[in-house]
């Protein structure tokens, strides 16, 4: 108490933040660990209605199972699962963490408050004095209260450091990290080697199956090339077929015209012979009896 007495306000204030941040870096501790060692003993005993971890985790691992066979990531599933669950308890981790340098840093800042304030009051009562012989002696009390002021601000430092000390060791013994660690280990073999075997997988399980469907798959291929090449061959056929009965239609059509081209030419003959016998019989009208011409 004499010690605090001493200290300037600033310096005690910040001593009781450390103090009060210290006890709750305890509990949280404590807390962290005590819920990741529960949820280990769960995930031992496959217990999904106790723990909500566990719970949404066998959903997640079920469906990807279904999906993706032993080749499912079950170390994102784990983590997903911690971390949609414990999300508090994985912040106070981290609280933990960086709860070291937080002590040693209040610590300092305690001490640079303590000093700055013990200087200006040095300072102050330095200005205030006016004649340096005759005051002297008052002022010896005055001094020695700013220098003992000015000492003891480094206790802030003090307390921040053996705060974090404690903590670092505390930290070391229990190990939360290791512990968590530990869960999703457990929570790992919990779903490859007793939940695993149990599910269904639409997956291929072994190289004989997979020659199987691919020899189902080839054959469902060859089918369907089988069928679409009929359909083409059907339909090359019947365009052979519609291509040669035009060919029969044009031909007969040239046949007509050949034979047509015939007869005109046979009536053409036949004018030209009746053209040149009229014309001749015209001549001899025109000449006579006796041979000679009419007048």
């Amino acid at each position: 108490m004499k010690l605090l007495a001493n200290m300037h306000p600033v310096s005690v204030l910040v001593i009781l933040i450390i103090l009060a941040l210290f006890t709750v870096s305890l509990a949280m501790l404590l807390v962290v660990c005590r819920t990741y060692r529960r949820q280990t003993k769960l995930a031992v005993t496959g217990d999904t209605y106790r723990s909500h971890v566990l719970h949404d985790a066998l959903e997640d691992f079920t469906t990807a199972y279904k999906t993706f066979g032993p080749d499912t990531n079950t170390p994102a599933i784990v983590s997903s699962a911690i971390t949609n669950n414990l999300h508090t308890y994985l912040m106070f981790e981290r609280f933990l963490s960086n709860a070291v340098s937080l002590f040693v840093t209040m610590g300092l800042l305690g001490t640079f408050l303590g000093l700055s304030l013990s200087v200006s009051s040095l300072s102050a009562l330095l200005g205030s004095t006016a004649d340096w012989q005759n005051e002297l002696n008052n002022m010896g009390s005055g001094l020695l209260s700013a220098l003992s002021g000015m000492g003891v601000a480094f206790y802030t430092s003090l307390f921040g450091v053996g705060c974090s000390i404690i903590l670092t060791i505390l930290r070391t013994i229990f190990n939360p990290e290791a512990i968590r660690r530990e869960l999703e280990n457990e929570m790992e073999l919990w779903l490859d080697h007793r939940t695993a075997p149990r599910l269904s997988t639409d997956r291929v399980q072994d190289d004989s199956e997979l020659v199987k469907r691919m020899i189902g798959g080839m054959n469902t291929a060859a089918n369907a090339m089988d069928s679409s090449l009929k359909d083409s061959t059907d339909a090359l056929l019947k365009t052979l077929d519609g291509f040669s009965s035009t060919v029969d239609s044009f031909n007969k059509g040239v046949r007509d015209f050949s034979e047509f081209d015939y007869n005109l030419r046979g009536t053409v003959e036949r004018m030209d012979v009746a053209v040149r016998e009229l014309s001749a019989a015209i001549r001899r009208v025109t000449r006579g009896p006796e041979g000679g011409s009419r007048r």
